[in-house]
């Protein structure tokens, strides 16, 4: 059996998503133009994205016993994603609050709720099941760090590629990073994790070398309009972003990770499959919403295809 799957360990909500011509000051209120309520949660964005690219996808993580419950589980059915490792847990479902401007600027607020129930029973019930079909291994911070970073662990034991996206920039266990094989982490979440303010290329390079010295043997921070940085003990490279026009930002770094394990499962290079990752964030973009901004297949073959900006 070939392992060509993904196996994605994190958080799954529900994103109820405000939209307005600007977000208001503290204590005050705007009036907005329309309002989404979508699958969302960076695991589950994640799982989404790695199934739309054509990568098998398990996502591994709770739901509630409310209506969210169905709405989130069925949504991730529907992009293609396994659910068979989903588990229910009494109360409500992860919740985020998105708040987007005219720009695509947004801010989140997000209540773990089911997601604080994720166990290491859970995980490496998932892992042994998976042995045998999974190459890939993707993780984000939306759940308890004690249970990502076992993660991490099981999974590097299991033979699995680790990943990491560092969202949001939480504590973790020091002994997480010498278990990721590579970390993705923006501009923002390098600089508060490092405490090396990203400010480009050169900056970057300098927080990479905080994560390699720590263990991880390739970072790749995404710079935005900047393109992205790619580096390993041996070597650096750049890669120039994509021109699109930005709608909303939101999972913008979950189509990216998703994708880059997706194409790594795939059997992608690491250069071509960072580049196909940055089609999907550029992508992404482009519309509304978490899970629904998600592209597919074709769409990122057609933009990785295209000359990004020099």
């Amino acid at each position: 059996m070939s392992r060509n799957g993904v196996l994605v360990v994190g958080s799954i909500s529900a994103d109820v998503t405000a939209f307005a011509d600007r977000l208001p000051q503290p204590g005050e209120t705007v009036l907005g133009n329309d309002v989404t309520l979508v699958l969302g949660g960076k695991g589950a964005n994640q799982a989404v994205a790695a199934a739309r690219f054509g990568a098998p996808t398990w996502m591994v993580g709770c739901v509630g016993d409310d209506a969210f419950a169905d709405l989130t589980a069925g949504d991730l059915r529907r992009y293609g994603v396994n659910t068979d490792l989903l588990r229910s847990v009494p109360g409500p479902t992860g919740v985020a609050h998105i708040r987007v401007d005219a720009n695509g600027q947004n801010d989140i607020v997000n209540t773990p709720l089911a997601n604080g129930h994720l166990d290491a029973d859970q995980v490496d019930g998932a892992l042994a099941a998976l042995a045998s079909q999974a190459s890939v291994l993707l993780l984000q911070l939306e759940v308890r760090a004690g249970i990502t970073a076992h993660a991490a662990e099981a999974g590097r034991r299991a033979g699995l590629a680790v990943v990491l996206d560092p969202a949001p920039a939480v504590a973790v266990p020091e002994t997480v990073w010498q278990h990721v094989d590579i970390v993705t982490p923006n501009e923002s979440e390098a600089g508060l994790i490092t405490g090396i303010e990203v400010t480009g290329v050169d900056t970057a390079r300098k927080a990479a070398q905080w994560f390699l010295d720590r263990g991880v043997r390739q970072v790749v921070i995404t710079l935005g309009g900047a393109g992205a940085v790619s580096v390993t003990a041996a070597e650096s490279h750049e890669y120039a972003p994509f021109a699109v026009t930005a709608v909303d930002t939101t999972a913008a770094g979950d189509a990216f990770t998703g994708t880059l394990g997706a194409a790594l499962a795939l059997g992608l290079g690491s250069a071509d499959a960072i580049r196909h990752a940055m089609a999907a964030g550029a992508l992404a973009v482009t519309k509304r919403g978490a899970s629904p901004s998600l592209p597919d297949r074709d769409a990122v073959l057609a933009l990785a295809g295209r000359p990004a900006t020099a």
